[in-house]
């Protein structure tokens, strides 16, 4: 159904909208990054499929929800200092990591010694909370991929598993989307290893719940957002086909909210190939259809991942880097029924690219291989939905059409069912058709002070209020 949806959206389009995009073009070349800005802000901007919700929460999130959860009988420490409580031979990898974070439960089973090196996240200091705070961002010269795969999920450790902490996480991330003109959002969440706070574990199908129930309520509703979920495994750990076995029932069970399952984990860990899991999916397609969004190709060596997960059944391929590796991959998918989810911020913190002058996004774009624009984890990167499109446009020198298709995109290649993709894709269409006349009728409304901005594009681009 994706190619009919896509001419169903363009044909309601006047050709003097399509036709008159001076007002963009003159924003665009005028060489004030200000004034482009503050146009991408404003403009409606249809989904967002690449999203995880545990990395998509900004840090000051984090530390709110955190000793929010005290209402729940969560009650969580840091590691602000390191005092060799422990032999060498008994060290694990995560002793010397600050400001790892642990509930009350862990923090009762240690001796003296290494209680003295936390302290409880409601009583850290002004200079402890700032570097606490700190700690969740890729924000540094001399941080990068391993920083963020190996400390950043390390760190966060005991929150991650807070099943309050996971649905509030839902909601701000629906909110924050919301608030910058977006209609619909994918997120990637887990569903096990959430306890309660006396440590009964919670079932995954009881979580999935607590995410459904939330995404009811009022506050949630009043985003504007349309949410689905994806069910993330990561790739490489023991048993992971066992594991993808329960995901993929789970989500057939549930396919109100849950739209799919992605694998995760960063692919330079051979354990996690794509084809390791063809087998087992294999076999779960002898009894439903699952949708399947994987990450693949998120490497900055050439191989076929990204062919290999293909055969998997993927209907989108998340980051796609080295697509561009795989010429026979290229030429297939171009025209193509499926999507390469576009992580620019991501791509460059984690270093896959050295600069955006080496990111194959435009070849995609260019080439005709269906793309689209998302965030990837946000909160770490410290950046928005906005900051994406920012470089898109300004690195890209992208033309009103373009930015136009990556919205389509964004809705054509959801993976909802056709009549909730069509409502989607009729919104955003009244929407943007709205925007457009207001520029080519009054122009930009320029404003002294910028919306609010994050550490990525005020420390890159100077965008800072």
């Amino acid at each position: 159904m994706l190619r009919p949806l896509i001419f169903m959206a363009l044909c309601c389009i006047s050709a003097d909208i399509l036709a008159d995009d001076s007002w963009f073009n003159d924003i665009r070349d005028a060489g004030d990054d200000r004034a482009l800005y503050q146009m991408l802000h404003q403009m409606p901007k249809g989904g967002d499929l690449h999203n995880h919700n545990s990395g998509s929460v900004y840090s000051e999130q984090w530390l709110a929800h955190a000793l929010a959860s005290r209402e729940h009988g969560y009650h969580y420490y840091t590691k602000v200092r390191i005092n060799n409580c422990r032999p060498y031979a008994a060290r694990d990898n995560t002793y010397h990591l600050l400001f790892r974070n642990i509930d009350q439960r862990e923090y009762d089973s240690l001796d003296a010694c290494e209680q003295g090196e936390f302290v409880a996240l409601e009583a850290m200091s002004p200079e402890e909370q700032a570097a606490w705070l700190d700690s969740f961002r890729l924000d540094k010269a001399t941080e990068g991929r391993d920083e963020f795969f190996e400390k950043h999920w390390q760190r966060l450790n005991a929150l991650t598993n807070d099943p309050y902490i996971r649905v509030e996480n839902l909601y701000l991330n629906a909110a924050t989307l919301g608030a910058e003109g977006a209609i619909y959002a994918e997120f990637m969440v887990d569903v096990k290893d959430a306890y309660e706070a006396d440590g009964t574990a919670i079932a995954p199908q009881e979580m999935l719940n607590r995410f459904r129930e939330r995404m009811t309520q009022d506050d949630f509703k009043a985003t504007g957002m349309t949410v689905r979920l994806q069910l993330t495994l990561v790739r490489f750990v023991p048993g992971a086909e066992d594991l993808l076995r329960e995901l993929y029932l789970l989500a057939a069970k549930n396919s109100d909210v849950v739209v799919g399952v992605d694998l995760v984990g960063r692919e330079d860990n051979d354990k996690g190939h794509p084809l390791r899991f063809l087998p087992v999916l294999r076999e779960l397609r002898r009894h439903h259809d699952v949708g399947l969004a994987i990450h693949g190709g998120e490497v900055d060596e050439p191989n076929n991942h990204v062919r290999d997960t293909l055969l998997l059944g993927a209907d989108r391929i998340g980051h796609g880097l080295n697509l561009i590796t795989d010429d026979e991959t290229m030429r297939l998918m171009r025209n193509g029924p499926y999507l390469v989810e576009i992580n620019l911020i991501s791509n460059l913190l984690l270093e896959y690219v050295v600069d955006y002058s080496q990111h194959p996004f435009p070849e995609y774009l260019r080439t005709d291989i269906p793309v689209a624009l998302s965030t990837d984890d946000r909160g770490m990167w410290d950046s928005t939905l906005t900051d994406e499109f920012f470089v898109a446009v300004r690195e890209f020198n992208l033309t009103w059409a373009e930015v136009r298709q990556l919205h389509l995109n964004s809705l054509t290649f959801a993976l909802v069912d056709d009549a909730k993709k069509q409502q989607l894709i009729d919104r955003h269409e009244q929407q943007i058709q709205r925007f457009e006349r207001k520029m080519q009728q009054r122009g930009l409304e320029k404003s002294k002070r910028l919306p609010d901005t994050r550490n990525f594009i005020c420390d890159r681009y100077a965008l800072c209020n």
